[in-house]
């Protein structure tokens, strides 16, 4: 069994918008002993709406690349491609060019359903050849003029995990009671902070572990794209009503074309009974979940129904250009925090930990 961690970088190219790759047959594929030398291995996607399940839920899906498409199908129904989503309306995107808005995918529904689904972008499974693992793409094919996207997956196996380094940051927020907070913003030196302590421990390859404080409450965090009209405008308005983009695009208008907003509403209320059964059903959890899931999220959504994560990975590796170990992060990636209530400290902590693979 090898006793230093290794890593492969692998190429995907989607076939379909929405694809289930095995990734560990790609693995396989370069190098037949990969997975068998090492006793676990990390997994990180180096996207914003392509990612993967934990493990957990992998197992509970029967570890079916099907079951996976059942699972995603009621959050794709929630964020249907084409709504009125912000983040799409390109002649809004200032920071483009008028080249790029040409070619810019409107793909605001991939990152909401990356978010509200809980795809990670870094996991750890245990490292068997035998058994896939699944990279979930949301937006595989830019759905406008069908380029198919060339997408990275860093695959790191290693043996064991230490824990180095345990610390606390506080984030600040603002008094609004919905908002987001990119932990990659340099004015909060989030990330000077942590390549100073990898530097300090010399951490070459690892990971960094952000989890809120247990204490924290009606708050979450993610990978995703940090972009102004997606965070502050879309997501905003997902987490003051889960149902907005569902009543207003697909079905629920065909059943009654001339209908008014508030029996819309009530459409999208059915519907969201529906969908919330199809993703407990496909979880294989119980009835009694379901009345509890459904009683709950109109009162809080974001904490009932969307599977908001408390805590986010970043998989570190050596910087060939120094040898420190750095944080492996897409173009657009960025560890966010994410808030659905006020704090009234106006201010978030966050538990920071440390590990070096072995």
């Amino acid at each position: 069994m090898a006793s230093t961690p290794t890593e492969l970088t692998i190429q995907l190219r989607p076939e379909r918008r929405v694809d289930v790759i095995d990734v560990n047959k790609r693995v396989r594929d370069i190098s037949t002993d990969f997975l068998a030398e090492y006793q676990r291995a990390l997994y990180c996607s180096h996207h914003t709406t392509a990612g993967f399940l934990e493990e957990t839920i992998c197992n509970r899906l029967g570890q079916s690349d099907d079951s996976v498409h059942q699972f995603l199908e009621p959050f794709q129904e929630l964020f249907p491609f084409g709504a009125e989503y912000r983040h799409d309306q390109m002649h809004l995107r200032r920071e483009l060019s008028p080249a790029q808005r040409q070619n810019e995918p409107r793909n605001a529904d991939s990152h909401l359903t990356f978010i509200s689904s809980g795809l990670e972008n870094c996991v750890t499974y245990p490292s068997d050849p035998s058994r896939p693992v699944f990279f979930i793409d949301l937006d595989g094919v830019n759905k406008d003029n069908q380029d198919r996207r060339e997408r990275t997956t860093t695959v790191l196996g290693y043996n064991d995990e230490r824990l180095v380094k345990e610390t606390e940051i506080v984030v600040p927020v603002s008094t609004h009671p919905i908002d987001s907070i990119s932990l990659r913003d340099p004015r909060l030196g989030v990330f000077d902070e942590l390549h100073e302590l990898l530097a300090e421990h010399g951490i070459r390859r690892g990971r960094v572990h952000i989890d809120l404080a247990t204490d924290e409450t009606h708050a979450g965090l993610t990978v995703n794209e940090y972009e102004t009209l997606l965070m502050k405008h879309d997501l905003a308005e997902v987490l003051r009503d889960p149902l907005r983009f569902m009543a207003r695009k697909g079905r629920n208008m065909l059943r009654d074309p001339g209908a008014v907003p508030g029996k819309v509403k009530n459409y999208a209320k059915y519907d969201l009974v529906r969908l919330v059964n199809r993703v407990l059903d496909t979880l294989g959890l119980s009835e009694s979940l379901v009345e509890r899931v459904i009683d709950k999220c109109f009162a809080v959504p974001a904490e009932r129904f969307l599977r908001m994560k408390r805590s986010v990975s970043l998989l570190v590796t050596e910087d060939e250009r120094n040898g420190e170990g750095t944080i492996v992060q897409g173009r657009y990636q960025s560890p966010i925090l994410v808030q659905w209530r006020k704090s009234e400290p106006q201010a978030r902590r966050l538990k920071v930990k440390l590990t070096r693979f072995e």
